[in-house]
């Protein structure tokens, strides 16, 4: 009887193993183990070392560094949320830092999203160099198999906006979406290949990771080089990276998880945060041109696919908070309440990176608002 059981169970794990090869699904198996993403899931996937620059540039310090305490309301929601380093740089020093759970300022973590303003950053410095023509250039200029079914009209331009139009599900919680496929998968190639077009493109702004693993994907074709090993030359070389970062990847040697999973330090993440508070300049060398940077920064005026409202909260890769202080304020995010928060007005920015997000209030977390809020009112 237990032979006949064992059997069964046996037969019944060799179909659904055969099920989940035949249908792209075996990352499934990773996915049970893991459950869901973490700031510290560095060491599950095979990586690209981003190489910290040759001539290294410590931020300065200012002579009032850390002598101001945060607000309690701050203190509490940060810590209530886990957060493991807070950040503030002002007027290009800095001058607030502080770390928890046995993070320091040489510790990596994960980025998740945060890594897609990066992306965006690379592909305006590819623009600048001549890689790419235009960023209404088609992306099946670069990848294959967009040249049929509909996906020859998506531009470059459409996927930085968030408006391919594709059908990528953008969900972690679920182990069956293709967000959690790209995440513990190892051939996003082909599961980009296999997306299919749900509605024109250009029309809706719809957050989909999959648009920011496009641009890495054609970004490599179009420059020869990985989308690592573009960075590190281009910008992450040059705007004094301490400390090596580096990227995950789907499989060894292959692709960067794009729209995610970029490890650094606090200290080397605000570095792409000062850079856009100086409109792309990095002392007196234009690292991405303050054209670029200015339509990043703007919101892409399309129609919201969540509100049918116009998108007053999203620009090229990076995030866009309309406030009642009426202060430019722009933002990288991550999905456990990674951040990197500009705001030019205050000559400020604002690093944070934890374990948990709290929820959000409209388009935003509640704890960015608090930290926008704090900062607006001269606190920080």
């Amino acid at each position: 009887m237990k032979k006949k059981v064992l059997l069964a169970l046996l037969a019944v794990f060799a179909i659904t193993h055969l099920v989940l090869v035949c249908t792209h699904k075996t990352f499934i198996y990773k996915a049970l183990i893991y459950t869901y993403p973490d700031i510290n899931d560095q060491d599950i996937f095979y990586r690209r070392i981003i190489a910290s620059s040759n001539q290294p540039q410590p931020w300065p310090v200012s002579t009032t560094y850390n002598q101001k305490k945060l607000p309690d309301s701050l203190d509490k929601l940060l810590q209530s949320l886990e957060t493991t380093a807070f950040l503030i740089v002002k007027n290009d020093s800095l001058v607030y830092e502080r770390y928890d759970d046995s993070y320091t300022d040489t510790t990596h973590s994960g980025s998740f999203s945060v890594a897609k303003s990066f992306v965006g950053t690379l592909i305006g410095i590819a623009l600048d160099k001549g890689y790419i023509k235009s960023l209404d250039e088609p992306v099946a200029h670069y990848l294959p198999a967009f040249q049929k079914d509909g996906k020859e009209k998506i531009t470059i331009r459409h996927c930085l906006m968030m408006s391919s139009g594709l059908n990528w599900d953008e969900a972690y919680a679920s182990a069956f979406s293709i967000t959690t496929e790209a995440y513990y998968g190892k051939d996003l190639e082909g599961t980009v290949d296999r997306l299919k077009v749900a509605e024109e493109p250009g029309k809706y702004f719809d957050y989909k990771s999959g648009d920011t693993q496009i641009l890495s994907l054609l970004l490599t074709k179009a420059t020869g080089k990985s989308t690592s090993q573009f960075m590190q030359e281009n910008l992450w070389s040059p705007i004094g990276a301490e400390s090596d970062a580096w990227w995950s990847l789907d499989d060894k040697d292959k692709n960067e998880k794009a729209y995610c999973c970029i490890y650094a330090t606090a200290r080397d993440f605000a570095r792409l945060g000062e850079l856009y508070l100086h409109e792309g300049k990095w002392g007196t060398h234009q690292i991405v041109s303050n054209a670029y940077v200015k339509e990043s920064i703007t919101p892409n005026g399309l129609l919201d696919r969540e509100t049918n409202l116009p998108n007053e909260n999203y620009g090229l890769q990076w995030w866009i908070y309309p406030n009642k202080y009426h202060k430019q304020v722009f933002y990288a995010r991550g999905i456990l309440g990674q951040y990197i928060i500009i705001i030019p007005e205050e000559k400020l920015v604002i690093v944070r990176l934890g374990h948990r997000r709290g929820e959000k209030i409209g388009k935003h977390p509640l704890e960015f608002i608090e930290m926008v809020n704090q900062a607006c009112e001269g606190k920080l």
